[in-house]
């Protein structure tokens, strides 16, 4: 058995292709030149200074690095079972009722016409149903592990500090508990292996954390409450969203971190450090903002928190202040500013009539979070001039992404006083101007149908202009097709190796046994005086051994001769 030219030639092209594409899959984000923005530097030195990273065990005191480095993974929506047929009725259930059907039936032709009818079912519909739910359950488990290729890859190059996934972690709030319990073990245990839920130790107290390298803050992943997991106003129940906090986290919680390395310690009689850059991180639930709710309690509870977050915020006037709303739903825009434009939809009367589905927070709701949160006006004679906080908002959502400036304008004719959103891209000249403003960042899905996307988003204290400032860039490593094309091409490869190394090891046994078979033998026997009498000598041809024998033949009957006329003479 021999390789074929064909079969050699197809694996000298496979080899080095599947190399260099599990290559890129696995180092993507090398040749898409992704890197968290640096401080005060192009996004080329930014690169360069995280190749450095990787490089250099200990960094340059030069290198700008920014202390708040935020991964932000949008709407993984990890689906399950519900899909699939019911494990109870098996794969085949009509083989039973054939079964049933025979054993029941009267006489011959009423078996052959069950027979004829069980086999339609069998490969008409349960053979291609089963088929559908190998397949499906194959896709769930690839999916997990594409999704988790990103978080795990993104995460060992970029190094991020904090970790976000900005709602929808599941694909549905109406599955039972077993299978929302299910879907969360294969989020912890595959798609975010190694992340941790943030402790309530944690979210249940704001209490200032230190900004700095911090293992386990690496390791938390802050999830944010979304639709597909608790529901929308008019279906959240205290259980979804109960069994969403005991999984993943609470729903609504703020920590703040210090930058005690940007401090110059100067503390008030209550012990608190006035001088210290703080950076404000709030988790909030915005599904239940607007109304109709089906359960107003819960509803109570978010407006709650809202007011505690601008009861206990520094003044507006503090600019060594910011914060970072990370939130599900984005807030209201205009449509043809982002992909997704303002739609809501109601539940009938008979289910309390609540909210059912929403692309945006309503505008009301949005300038609830500018106007309070941020602390923003359009009337510039109030405290800060009406400039608020400084800070940022990161949504998801919207699956393809978006990015906006929120600002009032400063003219009337403009639409003064009302908050209008424009994108990003075009609004420098807005950010330039002293006029209320705020940039929300709607981070594109990691789901392979949107290219499996990260945002990167990094924060620092600029002591030259006195505030925070912030940079998002985003990263993809492509659809889930190439995952699976690189993953399939890498088997063949393996297999094709394997086989290639089995037709060389049995080439070269038989080679070795043919070798030994043409080797020069000697056959000897022992006489009875146990002295060796040669059988043969020849190269292993019957030939030979037969004229060896011969002649040990005509020995041995001239020995026994011999012995004769002894026993005569005596």
């Amino acid at each position: 058995m021999s390789i074929s030219p064909f079969f050699r030639r197809i694996l000298i092209l496979l080899v080095p292709f599947s190399v260099v594409s599990t290559i890129y899959l696995y180092l993507y984000p090398l040749f898409h030149g992704c890197a968290f923005p640096s401080p005060n530097t192009s996004s080329a030195r930014a690169f360069l200074n995280t190749i450095e990273q990787h490089t250099s065990n200990h960094l340059r005191p030069d290198i700008p690095i920014a202390p708040f480095r935020l991964l932000a993974l949008g709407d993984p929506q990890l689906e399950g079972d519900s899909s699939l047929p019911d494990a109870g009725d098996g794969y085949f259930p009509s083989l039973e009722s054939l079964r049933t059907d025979i054993i029941a039936a009267q006489s011959w032709g009423a078996r052959a016409t069950a027979l004829r009818y069980g086999l339609w079912e069998l490969f008409g519909d349960d053979l291609p149903t089963a088929l559908k739910s190998w397949r499906k359950r194959l896709d769930l488990f690839g999916n997990d592990y594409y999704l988790a290729h990103i978080y795990r890859t993104m995460y060992w190059w970029s190094r991020p500090t904090h970790v976000t996934v900005l709602g929808d972690l599941l694909g549905s709030q109406w599955v039972t508990d077993d299978e929302f319990a299910r879907r969360g073990r294969r989020y912890w245990h595959r798609v975010f292996n190694k992340g941790t839920r943030v402790e309530n130790e944690i979210t249940e107290l704001a209490r200032p954390e230190v900004l700095e390298v911090d293992e386990k803050w690496q390791r938390r992943i802050i999830n944010i409450a979304g639709n597909h997991d608790v529901g929308y106003a008019g279906d959240m129940t205290t259980e979804r969203v109960e069994r969403f906090e005991k999984v993943f986290g609470k729903a609504n919680w703020e920590v703040i971190f210090q930058d005690v390395s940007s401090s110059k310690s100067i503390r008030n009689s209550s012990n608190i450090d006035l001088d210290v850059p703080e950076l404000r991180v709030v988790v909030l639930n915005s599904l239940n903002l607007d109304t109709p709710a089906l359960e107003e309690d819960l509803q109570q509870r978010t407006y709650n928190f809202m007011n505690d977050v601008i009861m206990s915020s520094r003044p507006v006037e503090d600019r060594k202040v910011a914060t970072v709303l990370l939130t599900h739903l984005p807030l209201h825009k205009e449509d043809g500013i982002c992909v997704d434009g303002p739609s809501f939809a109601f539940h009938s009367d008979d289910y309390g009539g609540g909210v059912k589905e929403q692309n945006h927070i309503s505008y009301n709701a949005g300038k609830g979070i500018l106007e309070g949160i941020f602390g923003m006006s359009s009337n510039p004679t109030v405290p800060g001039s009406g400039l608020g906080r400084n800070g940022v908002i990161l949504t998801g959502h919207d699956h393809e992404g978006c990015d906006v400036y929120h600002h009032i304008p400063s003219t009337m004719d403009e639409g003064g006083g009302k908050w209008n959103a424009t994108r990003w891209r075009e609004a420098t000249p807005l950010v330039q101007e002293p006029i209320p403003g705020i940039r929300e960042i709607t981070v594109r899905s990691m789901m392979g149908n949107f290219g499996g996307n990260a945002g990167l988003l990094c924060a620092w204290f600029d002591h030259r202009l006195g505030q925070w400032q912030f940079k998002y860039s985003t990263c993809s490593v492509g659809v889930q097709h190439i995952w699976w094309a690189v993953h399939v091409l890498d088997f063949l490869m393996v297999c094709g190796l394997l086989l290639a190394g089995l037709i060389r090891v049995s080439k070269l046994y038989v080679a070795t046994v043919e070798q030994e078979a043409a080797t020069p033998t000697e056959v000897e026997i022992l006489d009875e005086d146990r002295k060796s009498v040669t059988l043969c000598t020849s190269q292993g041809t019957r030939a030979g051994c037969n004229s060896g024998t011969a002649m040990l033949n005509s020995d041995v009957h001239e020995q026994g001769d011999v012995q004769r006329k002894k026993r005569r003479k005596v």
